[in-house]
C-alpha cells in the first residue's frame, strides 16, 4: 500500500467505515452497511462506488439481488480494510469524524517526524495549501498535531508533529505503508 491509495481511499467521506465494518464481519449488503455506518444514503453510495472503482470492492458473484447485490473485498481491499479497523480503533467514537475529512489520515501519514508546512506538502502532490492548513489547523484543536515554532531562525519556522491519538495512528500508517 502506498501513500496515494490512502489519499484515494479517504477522498470519500465513508470509504474507512465501510472498509472497517466488513473486515469486522458486517455482511457486504447496502442496507446492513448502511445501518452499521450511520451514513447518509447519497454519501455511502458514493464512497461504495469509489471502492468500486479503485478496485477494494467487488461484486460478489452469485449473491445478493441486481438492485441490491452484496459485495466483497478484494485482496487489495483486505490489506485496507485491516488497516481502517485499526486506525478507527485507535481513535475514540467522538474523534472518529476527524477521520472521515479527506486530510486527516494522509497528513498523519506524512507526518512520523516533525515536519515544515512545505515538506508536508511537497508529500502530499495533490493537496492544495487551503486543504493542509485547514486539515493541521483540525487536527491541532484536536491535539493529534502539535505546532512549535522555532524561535531561532529568521523567519521563524514552525513544525509539525503527531501526538496522543495522531502519533499512534502516523505509527500504524507508516508500518503498513513499509511493508
Amino acid at each position: 500500500m502506498d501513500i496515494n491509495l490512502i489519499v484515494k481511499i479517504t477522498s470519500r467521506a465513508w470509504a474507512l467505515p465501510i472498509l472497517d465494518k466488513l473486515h469486522l464481519g458486517i455482511p457486504g449488503r447496502q442496507a446492513a452497511l448502511l445501518a452499521a455506518t450511520g451514513a447518509g444514503r447519497t454519501a455511502f453510495l458514493q464512497s461504495l462506488d469509489h471502492l468500486l472503482m479503485i478496485g477494494l470492492l467487488e461484486r460478489n458473484p452469485g449473491y445478493g439481488h441486481p438492485l441490491r447485490p452484496e459485495f466483497r473485498l478484494t485482496p487489495a481491499g483486505e490489506v485496507a480494510a485491516k488497516l481502517a479497523n485499526e486506525v478507527l480503533s485507535i481513535a475514540k467514537t467522538d474523534e472518529q469524524d476527524l477521520l472521515r475529512l479527506s486530510w486527516t489520515l494522509p497528513v498523519l501519514t506524512t507526518l512520523q517526524t516533525a515536519h515544515q508546512f512545505g515538506e508536508i506538502k511537497r508529500s502530499l502532490a495533490s493537496i492544495t495549501d487551503r486543504a493542509l492548513s485547514q486539515s493541521l489547523r483540525c487536527m491541532e484543536q484536536r491535539t493529534w498535531v502539535l505546532r512549535r515554532v522555532d524561535e531561532a531562525t529568521r523567519p521563524p519556522r514552525p513544525f509539525y508533529s503527531a501526538i496522543n491519538n495522531g502519533a499512534m495512528i502516523s505509527s500504524l500508517t507508516n508500518e503498513i505503508l513499509v511493508k
